[in-house]
């Protein structure tokens, strides 16, 4: 009688291993990302097939939020994100003792110079004037951005953490107006340039593929600020993971970016 019970328990508890072994490998086909609605989502709904191809679900949540994203990820409730640059998630980490980790870069969205009252970067006049962002970020980016045009020269090793204080050279006497970033499209009949950000300029209509200059790949501020994937630390090697990295930074996703944004989104990979 005993041995039969055994026999019975021993019988239930490898169902029910198997039952759970069988939940774990669906689970673990399934990946789910909370991503921005553009161009996150937008990029992510890309990966479908192919990850459908490699017996893997992926499930994009939309959110336009720039915490829940990151609490959702820390909790579980997702799988990874793709919203934010890596200075975003330092501070996030910090300020909400989160522990979330990179897997890879995938794209940034650069800033531009677009003409004013000038239609030429060499042929602005003395004492003209440019606007750029007055939040701090911002206009760091803007004015790595006009030296790396050769308009101005800042001191050494300031890097993203510039103010208009911090140039040393200005030999055209240029006159640097900073203002709110969501108005400077506005002020293009105003001043000779104006150095805009990605977002602004696409809802102004500006096309980037169209500005005086833009952000290269290789400046400090793409590298920098370029969107990335995001887990929960200890998940960055996991299949399914790496598995969406790997389409992620694939040529066919490259290839989708650079036809679909004209210029607006750039691949980092």
């Amino acid at each position: 009688m005993r041995k039969r019970i055994l026999t019975a328990l021993l019988a239930g508890a490898t169902l029910l291993a198997l039952t759970a072994c069988g939940k774990a490998s669906e689970e673990d086909t399934t990946i789910t990302v909370a991503a921005s609605s553009a161009p996150h989502a937008e990029i992510l709904e890309q990966c479908i097939p192919v990850l459908a191809e490699q017996g893997y679900t992926l499930e994009i949540k939309v959110m336009d939020d720039y915490i829940i994203p990151n609490t959702s990820t820390e909790s579980g409730d997702v799988d990874a994100n793709y919203f934010q640059h890596q200075p975003y998630l330092d501070d996030f980490n910090a300020s909400n003792g989160t522990h979330l980790v990179t897997v890879t870069r995938v794209h940034y969205e650069p800033y531009g110079i677009y003409a004013g009252t000038c239609n030429s970067l060499e042929d602005l006049p003395d004492g003209a004037s440019i606007a750029v962002p007055n939040d701090t970020t911002n206009e760091a980016r803007a004015l790595l951005l006009l030296q790396d045009n050769g308009i101005i020269k800042l001191k050494d090793g300031v890097g993203l953490t510039a103010t208009k204080n911090d140039i040393t050279e200005n030999p055209k006497n240029i006159d640097i107006l900073e203002m709110e970033a969501a108005l400077l499209p506005a002020q293009l009949d105003e001043v000779a340039v104006a150095v805009i950000n990605g977002n602004y300029a696409i809802d102004a209509g500006l096309k980037v593929s169209e500005a005086l200059a833009a952000e290269k790949a290789d400046s400090e501020a793409a590298q920098t600020y370029a969107n990335i994937l995001v887990v929960k630390e200890g998940n960055e090697n996991l299949p399914k993971i790496q598995a969406l990295s790997k389409v992620l930074t694939s040529d066919a996703i490259r290839d989708y970016i650079n036809n679909t944004y004209d210029g607006a989104v750039v691949p980092i990979f």
